[in-house]
């Protein structure tokens, strides 16, 4: 696109477009820029599907920023819990403490305030500013990335510093006045629903005429992404420890991977070990607690963002000590949020003991 011309003609097929074929979702029927804040945490990373269910439950439980400030924090991870990447849950309450204190309960409706919050980048502002208050912010998601490569057949490699500061300037320079929210809601959908990653119908996509990677003739070639580097695999071992019809549990530190989450004591491991050997003797100088191993429950295995993770996991029988984490009835660990790996562990063991009745 070189002229004003180009410019508007994208807006005017977008927009109209996007009034016949926008996605009719639970976030777009209301512009409380709370909800709409909700709705962009949980959809980082995360396919619409999956954050529909998440996003009514949540504000069914927190329904204003004020209860979800009030809340504790293991509440607000056990309703989170299975949507993965918990670092954002802790920044949506600890944002919501801060706007209560700082803003009178008020979502901020100015970019700097936003981004001042936890857990507010540069894309997630914009959102709340245009859609919840039709500011002439842009935003720059994976599917508006998409879209503005193929438009403009970006041949520089995504991630990249100058790539990303032009693809944010592309987003900036197309806003329509007074259309900001509908147009950057249109961009994400005609990146989701159509100007796809691979095997895009462009056929259906009211950009076609415009699009300078179709007229290249290849726009899966864009964006130009980095290769991927192979994530390291992970061993660990876990250990169940029974004690008078109870589980031990430790609560990770709240700050950093699966900060806050409940799990049942793990190790990482390296090389060949005698696991069971070893557990005994971790147990011992880490739990306080002498053991015995008695079966392995199964292997379990999780695959991060950044590593995947195999956990061995034991059937251990505490012998005598204390030990040090909560000690926890094995009917109430519903109760705790755990990671999904960690949560598989506890349902093994509670269809363990159904079977055993």
């Amino acid at each position: 696109m070189e002229t004003p011309s180009d410019k508007r003609n994208v807006q005017h097929r977008l927009l109209q477009w996007f009034r016949k074929q926008g996605r009719d979702l639970p976030w777009r029927r209301t512009r409380n820029p709370f909800r709409i804040w909700i709705s962009e945490i949980m959809l980082q990373q995360t396919q619409v599907d999956t954050v529909i269910p998440y996003y009514q439950r949540f504000l069914k439980v927190f329904p204003t920023v004020e209860v979800l400030a009030k809340a504790d924090l293991s509440r607000v991870l056990k309703i989170w819990e299975g949507l993965g990447y918990y670092s954002r849950a802790r920044h949506l309450h600890q944002a919501a403490k801060r706007i209560v204190d700082q803003f009178n309960g008020r979502i901020p409706d100015r970019l700097n305030d936003l981004l001042s919050l936890p857990g507010i980048g540069r894309y997630t502002a914009g959102a709340i500013l245009s859609i919840a208050h039709n500011k002439e912010a842009p935003i720059l998601d994976g599917n508006v990335k998409r879209v503005l490569s193929r438009l403009h057949a970006v041949a520089t490699i995504l991630g990249e510093t100058k790539t990303e500061k032009l693809l944010w300037t592309l987003s900036e320079s197309l806003i329509p006045r007074g259309h900001a929210g509908s147009f950057n809601e249109a961009l994400m959908d005609l990146g989701a629903t159509v100007c796809t990653p691979k095997r895009p119908s462009c056929s259906l996509c009211p950009l076609r005429n415009l699009c300078r990677a179709k007229a290249i003739g290849n726009p899966e070639r864009y964006p130009t992404k980095a290769k991927k580097r192979k994530i390291p695999h992970v061993n660990g071992v876990s250990a169940v420890i029974v004690k008078d019809g109870k589980v031990l549990l430790h609560q990770r530190p709240p700050r950093g991977f699966s900060g806050g989450l409940w799990e049942f004591p793990n190790w990482r491991v390296q090389g060949d070990k005698d696991l069971s050997r070893w557990l005994v003797r971790w147990i011992k100088d880490e739990k306080h607690l002498r053991v015995t191993v008695k079966d392995r429950i199964g292997i379990f295995e999780q695959t991060y963002s950044h590593f995947k993770l195999t956990l061995h996991v034991y059937d251990c029988q505490a012998l005598y000590g204390e030990g040090s984490g909560r000690w926890v009835g094995i009917r109430s660990l519903n109760r705790f949020p755990m990671s999904r790996i960690h949560r598989r562990i506890a349902y093994a063991i509670l269809e363990d003991r159904k079977a055993r009745i």
